[in-house]
């Protein structure tokens, strides 16, 4: 069987196992390699029927095993463990090979990757795979970046496992160089970090302000999906939602520890926000949100602290309110949305990537966990406007998020009013209206840096840099 497999793939916890089996099942002759073997030989045991796969006990025969360009995707644990399996295979493979990361990594480490192996002649391909284990196996978004020629070797292969967005098109394509893959791949976690904030709240304040029950509040995120808000997201909480517990017979979502646990791609988002100096404000609450649920100790000293006690609506009002939470959802997810988007924009500048918005966009439409119906307009808005500066400039966006704010607004100011907390929603709310605004208090703040740092200011009414001497005379002096 030397030479024989189109792809290989080492490391078979649950991600790599169905990417295996996803590849086999669409007709590749699929290498396997393990650490141990027990999980190589459960693989060939439990799924050998599903494709042809190529079962390797060493490196060296799995390297043997793939055909020339050599394709090696890895899926073990970012860090350390990535480095160790690329150090134990790039010394047996030759020109032209590719080391593919399927992982998430840290963007930074894939370009450091991609760079010192291109040294020795090898492609490395950061490649953000979106969709979880069931994604892995029936069809991901993939998201790859590394140089345009390994995708020439390994593209038609991805588009094969890939998943189909409704107009049949693979959810695939070369993001960008280097680490642009993993990027894109952080960001798309990131945005996935603030639509469950924004679900969460919404749940929240049906349950706390409408006095809705879990079983109605999942009839009603049904029938938002058969709307504007269809999207994978909306559609498993309404089955977690109506969920039952076999052994209390409660509902699921009263018997879960309310702590949010993460694995670091939010918080990895927010950090290289703050080195780019991008707001994303929704995303950033989103991670706060998760890192105080988790403070047991620091919420239960607290809970004796004063606030309203939210007081349920009558039938009618809870279904008036209803509307108002899917609209400032609506509206908010936009903003989540554009944070993103600005966020990729500025590093694909910042690293000179030339990423595409618009393909982006087609990427998401399927497989991944943020998939969603207007995803598709997304990739409209920029496709039509390439240089687009922002999602909310696109008139029909700013159109429906103009006609959100009434409601969106009295969401907002009710869940303050209750005592409910909606630090998503009010996060959206105030980006949307910073854009909006003629005038930032940032006047005043760079007033005060300049008073008590020297830290100079520029004006409104002619060019230069300037200095008041606050502690003179107080006369202004260029500074240029």
């Amino acid at each position: 069987m030397s030479g024989t497999a189109q792809i290989g793939v080492t490391g078979l916890a649950v991600m790599g196992r169905n990417l295996a089996r996803n590849f086999a099942r669409n007709g590749l002759t699929v290498a396997l390699h393990n650490r141990t073997q027990a999980r190589t030989d459960a693989l060939v045991e439990e799924f050998g029927e599903e494709g042809a796969f190529v079962p390797t006990g060493s490196a060296e025969e799995f390297v043997a095993a793939l055909e020339r360009p050599r394709r090696l995707v890895v899926m073990v644990k970012a860090g350390e463990p990535t480095d160790a399996v690329i150090e134990e295979f790039a010394p047996l493979l030759e020109d032209g090979d590719v080391i593919i990361d399927g992982g998430n990594a840290h963007f930074e480490d894939t370009r450091r990757r991609e760079r010192e192996l291109r040294e020795r002649g090898i492609h490395f391909v950061g490649a953000g795979i979106s969709g979880g284990e069931e994604g892995a196996l029936n069809g991901p978004s993939i998201m790859p970046g590394g140089s345009a020629e390994s995708y020439e070797s390994l593209g038609p292969l991805l588009e094969r496992i890939a998943a189909k967005a409704p107009d049949g098109t693979p959810c695939v394509s070369h993001v960008g160089p280097d680490g642009a893959g993993h990027f894109v791949k952080m960001v798309h976690n990131g945005i996935e970090y603030a639509d469950m904030q924004l679900i969460g709240e919404a749940y929240h304040l049906l349950r706390s302000v409408a006095g809705y029950s879990p079983a109605k509040i999942a009839e009603t995120f049904r029938g938002w999906n058969e709307g504007r808000l269809d999207s994978y997201l909306i559609e498993i909480t309404a089955q977690v939602l109506a969920h039952t517990d076999a052994a209390t017979g409660e509902p699921f979502v009263d018997v879960v520890a309310d702590q949010a646990e993460q694995k670091g791609t939010g918080r990895w988002t927010v950090q290289i926000a703050l080195d780019l100096g991008v707001p994303v404000s929704g995303i950033a609450e989103a991670v706060f949100a998760r890192s105080l649920s988790g403070h047991a100790g620091l919420r239960e000293a607290s809970r004796s602290l004063p606030g309203p006690t939210a007081q349920p609506l009558d039938e009618a009002e809870a279904a008036r309110f209803a509307d108002r939470v899917e609209q400032a959802l609506y509206a908010s997810k936009i903003v989540s949305y554009t944070q993103g988007f600005h966020m990729i924009r500025a590093g694909s500048e910042a690293y000179d990537w030339d990423v595409d918005l618009g393909a982006v966009a087609s990427l998401w439409r399927a497989g991944c966990i943020i998939r969603a119906a207007f995803l598709d307009r997304i990739r409209a808005a920029y496709d039509a406007q390439p240089g687009l500066p922002s999602l909310l400039g696109d008139k029909e966006f700013a159109a429906e998020i103009g006609a959100a704010q009434d409601d969106w607004r009295e969401v907002v100011a009710t869940s303050a009013r209750q005592g409910v907390p909606a630090p998503g929603f009010a996060a959206a709310l105030s980006y949307y209206d910073a854009l909006r605004a003629d005038r930032l208090p940032a006047a005043l703040t760079q007033g005060q840096r300049d008073y008590f740092g020297a830290h100079t200011y520029r004006r409104t009414d002619r060019d230069g840099v300037f200095h008041t001497l606050w502690g003179g005379d107080r006369s202004e002096v260029s500074a240029d």
